[in-house]
């Protein structure tokens, strides 16, 4: 992305310099290009993106926001936190021999982030075949590439009309703004389609919940300067303003929106869709956390430790039984949790019902199932733990998307049906001991 940004202008050639010296020095100069998004001591030490980096640029039609999301095994959840933020994804892939497999064959980065993006509501998909040069532009390298990439985009949930492939260069610049230098000369000789930047201006923005209620899940937490505290995230659903006054969830905090940044411009609103800075006043910052959401205080969002959820489960090993115990992925939150119950499995197209009360989840299978939350152990009753805000999938699509990781694996997607909010919870618990009584 380095590189792209510098072709397109968004990094002068005085930082460029800098990050080619600094690179250099630190014996890593492959990674030049990288250190534009890679800012941390941490990250450019060890040569990989950690946490998730925002860039802009712009093409002739469209203004596109960046979220540069860690690849690297280990910042599984960071990957998740900026996916969830995402409305379309790109996609590059190594095309050097091995390095490509790697990557794409079972339990490999490539095939969980494909899965994670999709199950995240992303279905535009731009698949960018790096390195190409290493292997002398060999055509029938990218082809093969592509052909194996298609099948499992398409069985991954991704429409065949919303996937496109080109092949690149990023070291040399090549086919990222255009195809016309020197370098290109081999590459040219066989692929006469769009170039990356091409390919992102014809991406199509999705429909936003203008009309909701605002809900802006947090992403980032920071000490503004001379501005209050800084929250960043993207907005789900609605419009925020200057002077707003906002709910903090879960929590029975308030706080006043002072200003609004949108890539570094101050403006006076910011709607659903919008990567967002917010600097808040009248609030403690203790009371400002990651995976918290804002929201009006006439339409608060609802907060849940038990739910129900539509779920397919992916290519796992090891079947999900009752009582598994798994970790719970929502926007930038994770919290434990157990599957309490499996209802039912569903048939794929229809929904309709197939098995009620199963045994067992194996892999490829649709069901729904009851999600309870834990506290931050193993044991202890269900409604003990911190309930989080959520939605059901059919009131707000953004908010109503949850994953499923266990053991360092993503095991499963799915959508909220229906929350037993922290009311209803009391209701029930009422109920029981009038009965008792």
């Amino acid at each position: 992305m380095g590189r792209l940004l510098y072709e397109l202008g968004r990094v002068d050639e005085k930082t460029r310099v800098a990050n080619e010296r600094g690179s250099s020095k630190a014996g890593k100069s492959s990674f030049s290009w990288a250190w534009e998004l890679d800012g941390t001591v941490e990250e450019r030490e060890r040569g990989i993106t950690m946490d998730i980096a925002l860039q802009s640029l712009s093409t002739p039609q469209r203004q596109v926001t960046i979220l540069d999301a860690p690849g690297h095994k280990d910042f599984i959840p960071n990957m998740i936190s900026g996916a969830a933020q995402a409305d379309c994804a790109l996609l590059v892939v190594d095309a050097i021999t091995g390095e490509f497999e790697a990557g794409f064959d079972r339990g490999g980065q490539t095939r969980e982030h494909l899965l994670l993006v999709r199950s995240l509501g992303v279905s535009q998909v731009i698949v960018a075949v790096n390195k190409l040069d290493q292997v002398n532009w060999d055509p029938s390298r990218f082809e093969e590439i592509c052909g194996l990439l298609r099948v499992f985009l398409v069985q991954s949930g991704f429409p065949s009309s919303k996937t496109s492939f080109v092949p690149v260069s990023a070291m040399l610049g090549v086919n990222l703004v255009n195809c016309t230098d020197a370098d290109a000369a081999v590459l040219s000789k066989w692929y006469k389609g769009p170039t990356l930047v091409d390919l992102l201006d014809k991406l199509e923005p999705p429909t936003r919940e203008i009309a909701s209620p605002l809900r802006l899940p947090i992403s980032n937490v920071f000490k503004g300067q001379n501005s209050g505290t800084g929250v960043s995230g993207r907005i789900c659903g609605g419009v925020v303003q200057v002077g707003e006054h906002l709910r903090v969830l879960p929590g029975d905090e308030s706080a006043i929106v002072r200003l609004i940044d949108v890539e570094e411009q101050s403006v006076p609103w910011a709607a659903a869709g919008t990567n967002v800075t917010l600097y808040l006043t009248s609030i403690d910052p203790i009371h400002l956390n990651i995976g918290s959401v804002l929201c009006p205080p006439s339409d608060i969002v609802p907060l849940a430790t038990v739910f129900t959820a539509r779920i397919i489960v992916f290519d796992i090993q090891l079947p999900i039984t009752t009582g598994a115990s798994i970790e719970l992925f929502h926007h930038s939150r994770d919290v434990p949790a157990t599957i309490s119950k499996l209802i039912a499995t569903l048939d794929k197209a229809s929904g309709l019902v197939m098995k009620k009360n199963p045994r067992v989840l194996t892999k490829g299978t649709s069901a729904e199932v009851e999600i309870s939350l834990r506290a931050g152990t193993l044991s202890g009753p269900s409604f003990s733990a911190r309930p989080i805000p959520l939605e059901p999938f059919s009131v707000n699509k953004d908010m109503g998307r949850i994953l499923v990781r266990r053991g360092g694996e993503t095991i499963s997607a799915g959508k909220p049906l229906t929350l037993i909010t922290i009311k209803m919870l009391k209701t029930i618990l009422g109920i029981i001991v009038d009965i008792i009584s």
